[in-house]
């Protein structure tokens, strides 16, 4: 009945000092303490004395042994074999190896606290072992952590809170932990104390980096008219602006509130804006970027002092500034048939480039690059854009693509006459030429057939080339000339490029003519660059070669035209055996296939046409019925 009893007013009296962690909801000021433990890499020194109870090592630490270090994993390879750089500091850490028996592995005194203000511990804590290693047989120990805050006599918790399990992970992890706690009137100085809860053994092994306390208000927000606490983004051409700016704490800390506005053009070196000491603070005619931020301290005499005041988050006010126009890497000339080039352009980071055909309006050709390749000659224009915001762009940078033509040229293909000169000729004027014997004249004489070229350059430097394919000329010699009907043939007697004529006058390059009348001609051959020219004199009969004499008035009678312009004719007509069928002068000679008044059977004749002068002219025809 006794113990009960004293257990009771144990309960009633006792003041409780246990609760669970938790982080400041509000505003933070700068931190007051911060154990970062080092930033350089490898293993650190030890810790000032007093702090610990455990023993220094230059090695992944034993049970009741701890390291500073950048280095883990080593030795005890079930651990993890580095440290994430997910901490605030980033650099070494204090690595315990957890005792045998639970209890206080780290103390150290914390000074320069403010009386009656509330403040925030926090650490970071990793379990270095590595759940996938299967070193612990039986499973391994969750680390536990104790955190408590005493008074500075050491005799009075002020506030204490536990991780609970923190259990090994296949990746390491670090997690944060923290409390808040509030100081009494005249207390600026506090000692923390950090305990394993658990007992030593397999997995029961840690890691802590930046310990930190700092002071923790209201959580104060600024607003304005269209914007929220992230801050407010402005267009240039739309400054400068007048805006009030309202700061509004939740009153979760604070029973009464002074103020003091803060500036930065960096968010890192902040001044305070004389007589800014109100809740509200109107920015005016803003013409470039600034920060903003608002202290709070529950007493004005705590504004001056970031360990015992707290800071609202900063509110942006953004100016986009209008861009600079891009910065054009260079006009571009070519000659036509040359590939067309790139234009580009360069500019500042996070812009981009757009492309158009005019220097104010114009059509867009291109978005988003800083380069463009055009199709054609001309001017294009670039302009920079801000593209995460909706505000005026650059003015626009002019480059040029300039396409110089290069002269026509068509390849010539020439007969060089025998022991004579011939001109080749660009045919193009008031150029540069470079001839291939090294002649620099519009023409050039030549006596030997061969290959020949001209560059023709014009004043751009752009140019093309000419060749000239120079042969010995084609020898013109006729071989015959044969009439067919009313067609006539020339016959060559070697092969070659010539021209054929029967006036002299007219020449072509087909040595047939058709639809000839009868007469005496001459034939023309001559080569093309008519160094000869050959001809021969024949007469040209129009012989049928088919006679039907059915009477029905065509083709009746073999009978010929054109005798009458020579001054003498004889025909004669034979069968298929040689035969004399008939003879008689060539003007009035008619034969319609009778012989002594019977007709001869059809088949083929044959004729002999002697003209006086002339070659005697033979051929045959068909008999039909």
């Amino acid at each position: 009945m006794i113990r009960l009893l004293f257990l009771i007013l144990f309960m009633l009296f006792a003041k409780p000092s246990f609760s669970q962690l938790g982080f400041c909801e509000g505003s933070k000021g700068d931190p007051i303490f911060q154990e970062n433990f080092g930033s350089g890499t490898g293993y650190g020194s030890p810790l000032p004395l007093g702090i610990t109870s455990y023993n220094f090592v230059t090695q992944d630490p034993q049970d009741g042994e701890y390291t500073v270090s950048t280095v883990v994993g080593r030795q005890i390879t079930s651990w993890h074999s580095y440290f994430p750089s997910t901490t605030l500091s980033g650099g070494r850490a204090l690595i315990v190896n957890a005792g045998f028996t639970s209890g206080q592995f780290y103390k150290t005194n914390i000074s320069g606290l403010c009386e009656n203000t509330t403040y925030e511990f926090s650490a970071y804590l990793m379990n270095i072992y590595n759940s996938t290693s299967g070193a612990c047989p039986n499973g391994d120990i969750p680390v536990n952590v104790k955190f408590q805050i005493w008074d500075e006599t050491d005799t009075e918790l002020l506030k204490e809170g536990s991780t609970a399990a923190i259990t090994a992970s296949s990746n390491p992890k670090w997690e944060q932990f923290a409390l808040t706690f509030k100081s009494e009137a005249g207390q600026n100085k506090v000692i923390l104390k950090i305990f394993n809860n658990g007992e030593g053994g397999c997995g029961n092994d840690l890691a802590i980096d930046d310990i930190i306390f700092r002071s923790c208000g209201d959580l104060t927000r600024i607003n304005t008219n269209g914007a929220t606490n992230a801050g407010l983004i402005i267009c240039e051409e739309d400054s400068p602006i007048t805006k009030t700016l309202v700061a509004t704490p939740d009153n979760s800390v604070y029973q009464t509130h002074a103020y003091q506005w803060q500036k930065s053009v960096n968010e890192e070196d902040w001044v305070n804006i004389p007589g800014a000491t109100q809740s509200e603070y109107t920015v005016a005619m803003l013409y470039s970027s600034n920060y903003y931020r608002i202290k709070v301290a529950e007493d004005v005499v705590n504004l001056n002092n970031n360990l015992c005041s707290s800071f609202s988050e900063s509110f942006f006010i953004e100016i986009i500034q209008k861009p600079d126009a891009p910065i054009s890497q260079g006009d571009k000339t070519i000659c036509a048939g040359s590939v067309i080039p790139i234009l580009e352009v360069i500019s500042i980071e996070n812009v981009s480039i757009n492309w158009y055909n005019e220097s104010v309006n114009g059509n867009l050709l291109l978005e988003n690059s800083f380069k463009y390749q055009p199709e054609t000659a001309g001017v294009f224009y670039a302009e920079a854009i801000n593209s995460e915001y909706d505000c005026e762009p650059s003015t626009r940078t002019p480059i040029r693509l300039i396409i110089n033509e290069i002269p026509l040229l068509e390849d010539e293909e020439l007969q060089l006459c025998p022991d004579s000169a011939l001109v080749l000729d660009a045919k193009v004027e008031g150029y540069t030429y470079s001839w291939s014997t090294g002649e620099s004249t519009q023409s050039i004489n030549i006596v030997q057939s061969g290959t020949y070229s001209v560059e023709v350059i014009t004043d751009q430097s752009c140019s093309s080339t000419k060749t000239f394919t120079v042969v010995p000329v084609d020898n013109a010699e006729i071989l015959s000339v044969q009439s067919d009907e009313n067609s006539i043939l020339i016959t060559p007697t070697n092969t070659g490029a010539f021209e054929y004529s029967l006036d002299g006058i007219n020449f072509q390059t087909s040595n047939m003519f058709l639809n000839v009348r009868s007469g005496i001609y001459t034939a023309f051959m001559r080569d093309l660059s008519r160094c000869k020219t050959v001809s021969i004199e024949f007469p040209h009969i129009v012989v049928s070669k088919m006679i039907s004499p059915n009477g029905d008035g065509y083709n009746d009678s073999f009978s010929l035209k054109g005798l009458e312009f020579f001054p003498s004719s004889e025909i004669m007509i034979f069968d298929r055996y040689g035969k004399l069928m008939i003879s008689g002068d060539g003007v009035d000679f008619s034969w319609n296939g009778t012989q002594g008044g019977v007709s001869l059977p059809a088949s083929d004749y044959w004729y002999h046409i002697k003209i006086k002068g002339y070659a005697t002219l033979t051929g045959h025809f068909s008999l039909m019925r």
